[in-house]
């Protein structure tokens, strides 16, 4: 049974930085890609960033590059996302997410809220 679960996120003041966590189970971590996506009140959810099994390979949305940075530890079967520079436009639900097959497998969301 998959399992993802997120820890981190809060309030953060523009400019500031942030950290999510979530560890998986019930999957081989290292095998597959894992990723973040966002929702913010009213808006659809959106990729953030995702980051490939061996961790060689990241991508981001034009929106948080340069700014967030996704990494993963194998032996910990955890991936992060570091959030800097925080902007009022990145206050949202985040999710980490991952397809060990045929269906999506999301964690529980964690909220992150830009404000001064």
């Amino acid at each position: 049974q998959v399992r993802l679960v997120q820890s981190g996120g809060g309030l953060g003041q523009p400019g500031g930085s942030l950290g999510l966590s979530c560890a998986g189970s019930g999957f081989s971590f290292r095998s597959y890609y894992m990723a973040w996506h966002r929702q913010a009140p009213g808006q659809e959810r959106e990729f953030v960033a995702n980051i490939s099994g061996s961790g060689a390979l990241r991508n981001y949305a034009e929106s948080v590059k340069g700014r967030f940075f996704i990494s993963r530890d194998n032996a910990r079967n955890t991936v992060y996302l570091e959030l800097t520079n925080l902007k009022p436009e990145d206050t949202a639900v985040y999710y980490c997410h991952t397809r060990p097959g045929y269906f999506d497998h999301w964690g529980q969301g964690t909220q992150v809220t830009v404000s001064s």
